[in-house]
C-alpha cells in the first residue's frame, strides 16, 4: 500500500512564510471556511489547493492553514454574509510594525485579510486528497 504524502509545513519566519505562500497561491477558500477563534487567538483557513510541492501535477488537496497568536483580524472587500462566496488566495506576506507583525492574506477581487500578531507561527496541514 502506498502511503499518501500529506504535507505539514510550519513557518516561524519570513522564509517559512514564503514557502507556505507559494503552496497556497491559487487556493480556493469559501467565506464560511474562514474562522477566527478570538479566545484561542487562532485564525483558520480551510482551503482547496493544488499540490505544487510534488511531482504529481494537478493533484487537488484540502488543507488547513492555521495562524497562531493572532491578536486582531481585519478584512477588506469580503462580504461575510455571503457564506458560499469563494475567494482565491493570491499570497501571504507580512510587515513588521513596531513590536508586532501584520500578516496579510491577499485574495482576488482586491479582497484582503490582515492579521496582527507578536510572533509568526503558521502551519499548513494537508487533510485529504480531493477525488474527482
Amino acid at each position: 500500500m502506498k502511503k499518501k504524502y500529506l504535507a505539514k509545513i510550519i513557518a516561524s519566519d519570513q522564509e517559512g512564510l514564503q514557502v507556505i505562500s507559494a503552496c497556497v497561491a491559487g487556493a480556493k477558500v469559501k467565506v464560511i471556511d474562514i474562522k477566527y477563534l478570538g479566545s484561542n487567538k487562532v485564525f483558520l483557513l480551510s482551503i482547496e489547493r493544488t499540490k505544487v510541492e510534488t511531482e504529481q501535477e494537478d493533484k487537488k488537496i484540502n488543507s488547513i492553514c492555521r495562524f497562531d497568536f493572532i491578536d486582531k483580524v481585519k478584512s477588506k472587500n469580503i462580504n461575510q454574509s455571503n457564506k458560499d462566496l469563494v475567494l482565491e488566495l493570491i499570497g501571504i506576506d507580512y510587515l513588521k510594525n513596531n513590536n508586532d507583525y501584520e500578516i496579510s492574506l491577499t485574495f482576488n477581487n482586491n479582497a484582503h485579510i490582515a492579521l496582527t500578531t507578536e510572533t509568526i507561527e503558521v502551519r499548513l496541514e494537508d487533510q485529504n486528497e480531493i477525488k474527482d
